[in-house]
């Protein structure tokens, strides 16, 4: 597979890094940024100028995604659309935090990205809840579904480990 233009991959998304005029409501807001070095204009700087190694930066996987940055951009920068398209070239590309992996990995497995072991279910049955939500793990049939679903999209190809 031929190497991503970040910068091109960016504005298909609608990701206008141009508009940015540095103000830095984005890192200034961002939840993650305040407990750690977190600085997500940087990020989308650098793929924006198409430096391929912000594909391997684990500030990258960083990101919760809450879109704090994205609701208080004075310039309605798509920041977070952003985040998404790079890192799904840099799984394209191969790249992906081992982490991240075996979430994936799970749920390819189990259809659930957090297991529900029996003391997730006791919890959910403290709080008054069922103690399987409702989903796969309670329509086991549904788990079938999502196993087709994410290999007719490949998704089993994209996580797995690249040599």
């Amino acid at each position: 597979m031929p190497e991503s233009d970040l910068s091109e991959e960016l504005k298909k998304t609608g990701v206008d890094i141009l508009k940015c005029m540095q103000c830095g409501v984005c890192s200034g807001s961002c939840p993650s940024g305040r407990q750690m070095s977190l600085n997500i204009r940087k990020i989308i700087k650098k793929a924006y100028t198409n430096d391929k190694n912000i594909l391997t930066d684990k500030d990258l996987w960083m990101c919760t995604t809450c879109y704090t940055c994205q609701e208080r951009c004075p310039r309605g920068i798509k920041i977070v659309d952003g985040i998404y398209k790079i890192r799904t070239v840099a799984v394209r590309e191969g790249t992906m935090l081992s982490e991240h992996r075996k979430v994936s990995h799970l749920l390819l497995e189990t259809g659930h990205a957090v297991p529900i072991n029996e003391e997730t279910k006791q919890k959910r049955e403290q709080l008054g809840l069922d103690s399987l939500p409702e989903t796969v793990s309670k329509h086991p049939k549904a788990l079938d579904d999502v196993k087709i679903i994410l290999k007719s999209c490949k998704f089993d190809e994209l996580v797995s480990k690249k040599e």
